[in-house]
């Protein structure tokens, strides 16, 4: 009997908890429609399919861009190249980030953590901090942000504040001149990504968000990997890039003054390059969370075929960003920044770099995809990739890790720079640099996957 009033009891909860949806399958209601949006400083570009690869004669005749038709999902791209101004913001945001750190720690007055430890919401709604913080006892120390930083010596509000403060400044004895700068050496980022290919590849990868992961901890993060690196700019690659010249000006002021606020960084590797994306990608998630809005997909590095995709403004069959076959438009001006002719740089209205906006965008609004500095993409160099690399979304990614063989930290680098002849310039030109390394014609820009298929299904 006990048990048949069980069996009707279930049965009337059942029956009850129906809702208004008359027992059909519509979904969650109540789910909030989202529309998408242009991210500041970004383009949209539409999903394609294209001619990858060259057009013309190989001019180096280094075999390793045949023609290759592939396909490539709709994204957003910085519509210039990273800029000083833009990367600084990143900077100054590790250097508060680390100061208030060191605030907290000493316990000064007004600047202690907001959250710590168990204490942490667990869905904060604001972007906090990795920095010299272990995971994953203590990454949910969160910082207080509401109160200001003092960085006028004047306005120093305590003897202990003091005493944190200069911790942050070159030491006396190393200071030029006795100039009172920020320790460089100290803007380290830390943060976290998960190695996607080696979940993948793992037996248990189904257990990764599962409770009751097998054996220590330890083993619930085998796909969590940690970075820590200096994201100041080598502002020393102005020099030691090229021997006898003088590039001692660009070295001095290149990254701080603002008469070149608007000009691409350079001087970033590959690895700080990806840091940046992490941190933009953060910087994002916390606008959208005190929005109560959901998570978008992250900024990253463009994949080859993404950047080439964009760079030929959807004109196939064109060797440059602008169509081609010239570098001069019908007045006789230059089309991009490079070097015209040997010993000639200043013939197409450049030097070295210029500002992000110069010259004429291509048909997809993007400004620079040829010439200025060439730019990092996440796709791992072999000459060889267009022979194995799928069609459907191509890419030959490898992730940095120091056991990786040095041929796999080869990054593809595309559109030339300011120091190349016009050949580099043309869309499908490859090249490449170790992910280690900056230089003073390198820079990147971000890419954002679009979230659906196409602007068209929410029009």
């Amino acid at each position: 009997m006990k048990k048949f009033v069980y069996i009707l009891s279930v049965f009337a909860i059942l029956t009850g908890c129906g809702g208004t949806d008359n027992g059909e399958l519509i979904g969650v209601e109540d789910r909030e429609r989202w529309y998408p949006s242009d991210p500041y400083g970004m383009v949209y570009i539409p999903m394609g399919n294209f001619r990858m690869g060259l057009n013309e004669q190989d001019v180096p005749y280094t075999l390793t861009a045949p023609t290759k038709s592939v396909s490539v999902a709709a994204f957003y791209m910085d519509q210039t190249e990273i800029t000083n101004n833009e990367y600084r913001q990143f900077v100054q945001w590790v250097r508060d980030s680390i100061f208030r750190t060191y605030l907290a720690e000493d316990y000064i007055e007004g600047y202690e953590y907001k959250y710590q430890g168990e204490d942490a919401p667990k869905n904060p709604t604001y972007f906090e901090e990795y920095v010299e913080l272990n995971y994953p006892d203590e990454i949910r120390n969160r910082l207080n942000w509401d109160v200001p930083i003092y960085w006028n010596v004047n306005d120093y509000p305590s003897e202990e504040y003091t005493d944190v403060i200069e911790e942050m400044y070159i030491p006396f004895e190393e200071r030029y001149y006795g100039r009172r700068e920020i320790d460089a050496r100290m803007l380290n980022y830390s943060y976290y990504w998960i190695d996607k290919q080696k979940a993948a590849k793992s037996r248990n990868r189904f257990d990764f968000n599962s409770q009751e992961y097998p054996g220590d901890i330890e083993g619930r993060y085998d796909f969590v990997v940690y970075e820590n690196l200096n994201i100041f700019p080598d502002t020393l690659a102005w020099v030691h890039d090229y021997t006898y010249l003088f590039n001692d000006p660009w070295h001095d002021k290149y990254f701080w003054h603002p008469a070149y606020d608007e000009y691409p960084v350079v001087g970033v590797s590959w690895n700080q390059a990806k840091a940046f994306c992490n941190w933009r990608s953060r910087y994002r998630d916390s606008y959208l969370e005190g929005q109560q809005r959901p998570y978008e997909n992250e900024f990253r590095l463009p994949t080859e075929s993404e950047w080439e995709y964009a760079a030929r403004g959807g004109i196939n069959g064109g060797m440059y960003p602008w169509g081609g076959p010239y570098i001069r438009n019908s007045k006789g001006c230059f089309l991009g920044n490079f070097k015209p002719t040997r010993g000639n740089y200043v013939d197409d209205g450049g030097f070295h770099t210029v500002k992000t906006t110069s010259y004429w965008p291509n048909e997809y609004g993007l400004y620079c995809m040829a010439g200025n500095v060439s730019e990092w993409t996440s796709t791992a160099y072999d000459p060889q990739t267009y022979h194995f690399a799928h069609d459907l979304q191509p890419n030959f990614e490898y992730n940095a890790k120091d056991s990786d063989p040095p041929v796999l930290k080869r990054k593809v680098i595309r559109g030339g720079s300011w120091k190349d002849i016009g050949a580099y310039l043309q869309v499908a030109a490859r090249d490449f640099e170790y992910q280690d390394t900056s230089k003073c014609y390198i820079g990147f820009r971000t890419v954002q996957t679009f979230m659906g298929r196409d602007l068209k299904d929410f029009q």
